[in-house]
């Protein structure tokens, strides 16, 4: 089990450490790097898989479970904040909108292969349609959402077409689907490689703040796969696949919507950073728990 365990992850953190080093020494900048990976690689990885993917019932519960993981820790947080004395805006969204791009689609790639790619992306994409929708409604004061912006968010755009693709059942030219898949693959390696580029950020000053947001993301986290686990029905792969989704880090957008609304914006950047550091510790074991089951 261990080398298992040691022989997923390692492929993950050894991408990460090279974006690290890249940052460290050449300083690239990755912002229009980034862009380019969320408006036309993860698109493109989006389209390529759900166009294909099997819509069914066990989708449903999918559907069904990535919507509790993203909901009921934003309601723990609710508690937790007033105990702790804590702001709800800057604290709650972290737990409830977790690194599920950056970290998880190339982590279920790896530990189950490309069966579960289709499952990973709908995660994904449920995490993000929420975090653009759900999250800026938390954040904002007096801005309201624009649904004209949101219909021309690239990811939704996708998400869409793939879904009237495969619902409508019609076929998909196949050097299309070829493209977008190749266009698709290119985004798991930036993904990492961002996610490295970011650690050259992280400073003790926020070391307190990111191992108590860590805390309270494996304490959320669990409760909600109890939750999933006890009510909602699920295929073994999907189930073990969401005991790594419920206690992801958070995601590196929270820290950008943070700053957009000036919602403890340092506060939140500990959080994302060293949340995603002590992955480096929290995945072996949430991995180790997950090809148990």
């Amino acid at each position: 089990m261990f080398e298992k365990v040691v022989s997923i992850l390692f492929p993950v953190f050894a991408i990460v450490l090279v974006g690290y080093v890249i940052s460290k020494r050449l300083k690239p900048d990755f912002k229009p790097i980034n862009r380019i990976n969320m408006d036309v690689f993860v698109p493109a990885l989006i389209f390529s898989s759900l166009v294909t993917m099997k819509l069914d019932t066990s989708q449903v519960s999918l559907l069904t479970a990535a919507v509790c993981a993203v909901v009921l820790p934003g309601l723990l947080m609710i508690a937790l904040c007033k105990v702790n004395k804590i702001t709800f805006k800057a604290w709650a969204p972290p737990q409830m909108f977790r690194n599920s791009g950056n970290l998880a689609i190339p982590l279920f790639s790896y530990t189950f292969g490309e069966t579960a790619m289709a499952s990973a992306v709908l995660l994904f994409v449920v995490s993000t349609i929420l975090h653009i929708t759900v999250g800026m409604a938390l954040l904002s004061n007096k801005e309201s959402l624009s649904i004209k912006q949101l219909f021309k968010n690239p990811l939704l755009l996708a998400t869409l077409a793939a879904l009237s693709f495969n619902l409508l059942d019609i076929p998909v030219w196949k050097p299309l689907y070829e493209a977008t898949h190749l266009l698709g693959q290119a985004s798991i390696p930036v993904m990492l490689l961002s996610l490295g580029s970011q650690m050259i950020n992280l400073r003790l000053t926020g070391l307190r703040t990111g191992l108590m947001a860590t805390l309270f993301s494996l304490g959320t986290g669990a409760f909600s796969f109890a939750m999933i686990y006890v009510f909602i029905p699920l295929p073994h792969q999907q189930l073990q696949m969401m005991v790594l989704f419920t206690m992801l880090p958070p995601a590196v957008m929270n820290y950008l919507f943070s700053e957009r609304f000036n919602v403890e914006p340092t506060n939140v950047a500990s959080m994302v950073l060293f949340g995603n550091f002590f992955a480096i510790i929290t995945l072996p074991v949430l991995l180790w728990g997950a090809l148990a089951i």
